[in-house]
């Protein structure tokens, strides 16, 4: 599911997590320049200086890492290096508190459904969008899918919107002050169809002018009930308008024998 308004505090905790983790990174670093420089002014061999550092790196490494795999230590490093493992000790200490658990919240989770969705709708074509999800947009949008349509559906309603999701379908979520953001989200200029199954009229005339404009090509398939309003939908953009009172009518008639010519 894509959500227009994305809640804030996910970006800035992964913000606040890649600081902090920076952070991390640069004290662990600096526990390893410091841990090189002291074993290797404290080793009193008569090696080359560039041994030496080889060497005090090597055991600087295996002490931020852990390993365990040392040289021999006299006897000032050996407490040189008790000093290093404490310091270790403390950053690692210090880099889990402040790492785990910041990026385990649902706001973190939706900001990364919303990266993931972004780039699906970047590459969407030849699909078809459903407005909203309710009982006609839930029936219209499954006899799409059995059809091998690819189907967005355009919601309001965060329950709705979860439904649809749930059910497997790519969801935009956007309040009614940001449809129009939500309409663009969509990728119209690349839909094949949009169809609007709200029962609002002037809310559905309104998506239709949108979209329309969006797409003046674009298949719109909308519900009207009366002539004025197949009208101004069909003025609006809708290619099709559909009396949904009409089809109730017909389907009921159809299920009797009263348009049936009487034999004499």
């Amino acid at each position: 599911m894509y959500r227009i308004e994305e809640p804030r505090l996910g970006g800035l905790r992964i913000k606040e997590w890649r600081r902090r983790a920076h952070l991390a990174v640069a004290l662990l670093f600096m526990v390893l320049l410091g841990s090189t420089l002291g074993i290797g002014l404290l080793d009193h061999s008569d090696a080359p200086l560039t041994t030496k550092m080889f060497t005090a790196f090597w055991d600087a490494v295996n002490l931020v890492t852990t390993l365990g795999d040392f040289s021999d230590f006299n006897p000032d490093q050996k407490v040189f290096m008790l000093v290093a493992i404490l310091a270790t000790v403390v950053v690692a200490g210090y880099a889990l508190r402040q790492l785990t658990g910041m990026l385990s919240g649902d706001d973190v989770m939706v900001f990364w459904e919303n990266r993931a969705m972004e780039h699906k709708l970047e590459t969407l074509t030849n699909h078809v969008a459903v407005c909203p999800f309710g009982s006609v947009g839930h029936l219209v949008a499954a006899r799409l899918r059995d059809t091998g349509a690819t189907v967005l559906v355009l919601e309001t309603d965060v329950k709705q919107a979860e439904k649809a999701s749930g059910l497997g379908y790519m969801v935009i979520l956007g309040d009614q002050n940001s449809f129009d953001d939500v309409l663009e989200r969509a990728k119209l200029s690349t839909a094949s169809a949009l169809f609007v199954t709200g029962p609002d009229p002037n809310s559905n005339l309104e998506i239709t002018l949108v979209a329309h404009m969006l797409n003046p090509g674009l298949q719109i398939v909308v519900s009207g009930e009366s002539d004025l309003r197949r009208m101004l939908l069909q003025r609006a953009g809708a290619s099709t308008v559909i009396d949904r009172n009409d089809i109730v009518a017909q389907a009921m008639v159809g299920q009797t024998n009263a348009q049936r010519p009487k034999r004499t």
